[in-house]
């Protein structure tokens, strides 16, 4: 990076600390300020509807404050010293239904109390994503998901973004068991903002084998928005969001932990990570780091898929302050992951894999036993580290109105080692380096005419410097992004509506880049001024300012206490990325060969959603169905070369070209959770999305071999029988046994024009899971243990959005046509998990 991007860096660091030092360190003084109001205190009874009995533990949570309290052991809780106005409370408790419910505070000292009804049915019911204040699902018209805790637990995943792959409407595209990205009802990439507690999760998007650098044991829950959300974000959430929101600090009062023991019998996974918050008296604190190592995961076919091994470290750490002004939070993470990359390459007569050993790569190596069951990471792999800092605050004014200001600098180093015979981790062929500076501020009036009016403007700065590797697949650039935006929603009686609109702006430059050969190593390096004469020009000089607006409306009508329907119109917006626009050369870990296309106009969707819901005590039914239209839809298509065969620009990479077209997306999900008794759940699931290629206008038919998009996932069911159970004989609290079957049908509408994409055949696959809290005498969990298995049969199959299904043969032999075992890499066997949680938990003196 240079001088000029490190002052920058810097400075922004500087300001980021200042900001919040500023918010905890004079949070005294903001006392004497006139337009916060005096504190208040809200506390009541928590107690069982049928027997009146308190209930000792349930929590009490406070969305818009980040705030949270337990009830004590005669169901009485307390917050002290928070400020006056309109919150909704959550109450949640182990087999009851959770109550949600906006209060008034606006004195001294309120008493509320809460009365909470058992029930089997379990429905998530507060969000806080895309919205400046935490909401209900069943008033938002916005089709959005709640991932609970408690999911994420007790289902195995090898990263943040498997774990929320099952749920309707939501894949994942996969390099392998630790390199997944979200996609949403057939979209991906750039279309879909991923976000870290709330705060937009910027690596280098662009790429089909980058994954997200998330520490998936700190993610707590995860919320996903299901269709156009560019209207809170701006670009880049076309297709919807995912927010990883992670484990938040501990209630007032209390002292909490927890360590975690994790492995995986496939790929002999070993995780771990140890977490400890506390808070007194308003003053919040929360550390985590996390560890985790893999060897090369198998199937019974392919056995170990060599360069499929992972060693990734994690770490993150929180300090906050909560007053009578609102809270001020400041958070540091840190990711840290050594990824090797696969090829596929085998040797014809064998069938094993084998290893690049030269640069020419004339001659391959066969890979050992040894090497295929070693957790050493090999010479050819990725080195991803991400940073990031980032300030969170609400400050709650005395006229009922709030500023939100969220601030966050992210530093992204993507590293990607193709070079063979060079010593370990000495030269980088691709060498990534993104800074990005966040900003997001939002006022929220008090109600007008009981309109509740959000008025903002966010966006980012971010620069990414190529210029340290070997290999240049896009050129450095810098962008920012500005949006304001206004959203307005309002209840009247059993009806709710919402909507807003916004106006983006994005001003991008990329640099030209000219590059001679290495005298010393005889790799590409950079070169400028004068000794750009003769050298190859890889890059020009690009200059553009993408706009657009966005919007949308929605309503909610209670027909009763258990129907709702809904519906919303939505038009997103998304500016082409920097491949898209500018690749140009091999992209290392992808055998693909980039280019891009200068000419690319915004892409613009339009969508319409219709929602029904339907909650009782024993069954939660939920159906919706969407139709997506969009223009300029920019897709990778496979280049075919004059003699009909594979377009190749540097051997052994197939050459790929970015198009663009309309197209047309619609489907829906339907999601049936049955619930006779409190302890036997029957949660059935059924999604489906098509997705047509309209073609460019004025383009004339489109061939039948192009008429569906590339990378649309086929219709998926899922059905799960789980039964509940405590058992004082074994001192189990909360225990379970469940079964589970998942279907793929087969996917027969693929982009098969110049066999870019294949048709890939349906599976069934069963997975089952048992665990509980083991508890001592005071029923206080000592801890948890779950035991897992995936793909019980040990079924042989390709997911397909798996880019490994398309990793095969030996480019230098490639076996016959005919040779049965000519095929990309089959997705992970049979896999056992144990997970054992150690819970932490102390009231703190006070």
């Amino acid at each position: 990076m240079n001088k000029k991007s490190n002052g920058f860096t810097f400075l922004i660091l500087f300001l980021l600390i200042g900001v919040n030092s500023t918010n905890i360190l004079l949070a005294s003084t903001f006392n004497k300020y006139p337009f916060f109001d005096e504190s208040a205190s809200l506390s009541g009874k928590i107690t069982d509807q049928k027997s009146n009995h308190p209930l000792t533990g349930a929590s009490v949570f406070i969305h818009d404050l980040n705030l949270g309290v337990v009830s004590d052991s005669s169901g009485n809780y307390r917050f002290k010293n928070i400020p006056s106005g309109n919150f909704l409370i959550e109450i949640k408790f182990e087999g009851y239904k959770s109550i949600t419910r906006t209060i008034m505070v606006s004195g001294k000292m309120e008493h509320v109390n809460f009365v909470m009804e058992e029930t089997a049915a379990e429905i998530s019911e507060v969000v806080v994503t895309g919205s400046s204040k935490a909401t209900q699902i069943r008033q938002n018209p916005v089709p959005i998901v709640s991932i609970s805790h408690d999911y994420l637990l007790t289902n195995i995943s090898t990263n943040a973004i498997d774990a929320i792959a099952r749920i309707p409407g939501v894949h994942a595209v996969t390099t392998g068991p630790n390199v997944s990205k979200p996609f949403i009802r057939g979209l991906g990439y750039n279309r879909i903002l991923t976000l870290y507690d709330g705060i937009r999760q910027e690596g280098q998007q662009w790429g089909d084998e980058h994954g997200i650098e998330v520490d998936q044991y700190a993610v707590n829950r995860v919320e996903v928005i299901k269709g156009p959300a560019s209207l809170s974000y701006g670009s880049d959430a076309l297709a919807g969001v995912v927010n990883l929101i992670p484990t938040q600090p501990a209630p007032e009062g209390k002292m909490v932990g927890d360590i975690t023991y994790d492995y995986q019998t496939n790929n002999k996974m070993f995780g771990g990570s140890g977490m400890l918050s506390a808070t007194k008296n308003g003053f919040e604190w929360l550390a985590r780091i996390s560890h985790k190592e893999a060897t090369n995961y198998q199937n019974k076919v392919d056995g170990r898929v060599f360069a499929t091994a992972f060693n990734e470290t994690d770490a993150n750490a929180t300090i906050g302050l909560h007053r009578k002004w609102g809270y001020s939070r400041l958070s540091f993470v840190m990711f840290d992951d050594l990824q090797e990359i696969p090829d596929g390459s085998r040797d014809s007569a064998t069938w094993k894999f084998t290893r690049q050993i030269t640069e020419a790569d004339t001659v391959r190596q066969i890979v050992s036993d040894a090497d295929l069951n070693s957790y050493k990471i090999a010479t050819l792999h990725q080195h991803v580290q991400h940073y990031r800092l980032f300030s969170s605050n609400n400050f709650i004014l005395n006229n009922g109105s709030r500023i939100l200001l969220n601030l966050g600098i992210q530093r992204s180093i993507r590293r990607e080692f193709d070079h063979p015979e060079i010593p370990y981790q000495d030269v980088a062929g691709l060498f990534l380096q993104l800074n990005s500076l966040n900003y997001d501020i939002k006022y929220t009036l008090r109600d007008v005419s009981n309109w509740d009016i959000t008025l903002g403007i966010n966006g980012m700065y971010q620069e990414n410097s190529v210029t340290h590797g070997t290999d240049f697949v896009i050129p450095s650039y810098h962008q920012f992004d500005i949006g304001p935006f206004a959203t307005a929603k309002r209840s009247f009686g059993k009806l709710d509506i919402s909507g807003g609109i916004r106006y983006d702006m994005r001003s991008f430059h990329n640099d030209q880049l000219y590059t001679v050969p290495n005298p010393v190593s005889g790799f590409s390096m950079p070169v400028s001024g004068a000794d750009t004469v003769g050298a190859a020009k890889i890059f020009s000089n690009y200059d553009h300012t993408f706009t657009g607006a966005s919007g949308s409306l929605g309503a909610t009508y209670r027909l009763s206490e258990k129907v709702s329907l809904k519906a919303n119109i939505s038009r997103g917006f998304r500016a082409p990325n920097i491949a898209e626009i500018s690749a140009n050369g091999v992209h290392p870990g992808t055998n693909i060969y980039q280019i891009g296309n200068a000419n690319f106009k915004s892409e613009f969707s339009l969508q319409e959603d219709i929602g029904l819901e339907f909650v009782s005590q024993y069954a939660v039914i939920e159906m919706n169905v969407f139709n997506n239209d969009i223009n300029n839809y920019i897709y990778n298509q496979k280049l075919i070369g004059v003699n009909g065969k594979d377009s190749v620009i540097v051997t052994g990479n197939s050459t790929f070209k970015f198009e663009e077209s309309r197209a047309n997306l619609f489907g829906g999900e339907i999601n049936i959770d049955i619930h006779p008794t409190r302890f036997l759940h029957f949660e059935n699931s059924l999604s489906i999305v098509n997705a047509l290629n309209k073609g460019a206008a004025g383009s004339g038919p489109v061939p039948d071999s192009e008429k569906y998009l590339p990378q649309i996932p086929p219709l998926h069911g899922s059905s799960e029988l789980r039964f509940d159970f405590d058992s004082k004989a074994f001192h189990i609290r909360h225990g379970f046994v469940k079964m589970q079957m998942e279907y793929y049908s087969n996917q027969n509408r693929f982009y098969a024009a110049y066999a870019t994409e294949t048709r890939t055949p349906g599976y069934t696959l069963f997975n089952a899971g048992v665990g509980g809290n083991f508890v001592n005498r005071q029923h206080k969990t000592i801890f948890s243990l779950y035991i897992m298995v995936n793909n019980i049969f040990d079924v042989t199959y390709w997911d397909h959005l798996s880019r490994l299904k398309y990793f095969y043969g030996n480019y230098l032999n490639p076996a016959p046509n005919d040779n049965p075992k000519e095929h990309g890499i089959y997705n992970m066997g049979r896999n056992i998990s144990f997970k054992l949680d150690f819970p932490l938990d102390f009231t703190l003196k006070k």
